[in-house]
């Protein structure tokens, strides 16, 4: 499956983002998908990931209460909703799928996406 991803800006501190991924090429049902960020500098992170359904979604801990992902199968796509976001999300967010249970580790996924730039003003 190939991804895009969309959605990236620069906001304030406290606001709001939603990140979109499209996916193509594969029945979008088949896999798990997941949100990747990289910091310059800094490893790449797990975000969070969602299953094939849709029905269930884990976050990594910089996202827990503020973060919520979400997936269409019908029209192949993924979001990212972030809010409060802090200046410490500033980074490239990745979107990621593979067929198989969501994992945190990104070596475990073999679509990404091209990222998309947030950055977080204070």
């Amino acid at each position: 499956v190939q991804l895009q991803a969309s959605g990236g800006g620069l906001v304030q501190a406290g606001g709001s983002l939603t990140l979109s991924c499209s996916a193509s090429g594969d029945t979008f049902s088949r896999y798990g998908a997941a949100w990747f960020r990289q910091a310059p500098g800094k490893e790449r992170e797990f975000v969070g990931g969602i299953n094939w359904s849709g029905g269930v979604t884990e976050y990594g801990d910089p996202a827990k209460g503020r973060f919520r992902l979400s997936k269409d199968n019908d029209r192949n796509m993924l979001y990212l909703q972030m809010n409060n976001l802090k200046p410490e999300d500033t980074a490239i967010y990745y979107c990621a799928a593979r067929k198989g249970p969501v994992r945190s580790s990104g070596d475990l996924y073999n679509s990404w996406g091209q990222g998309t730039q947030v950055t977080v003003s204070s």
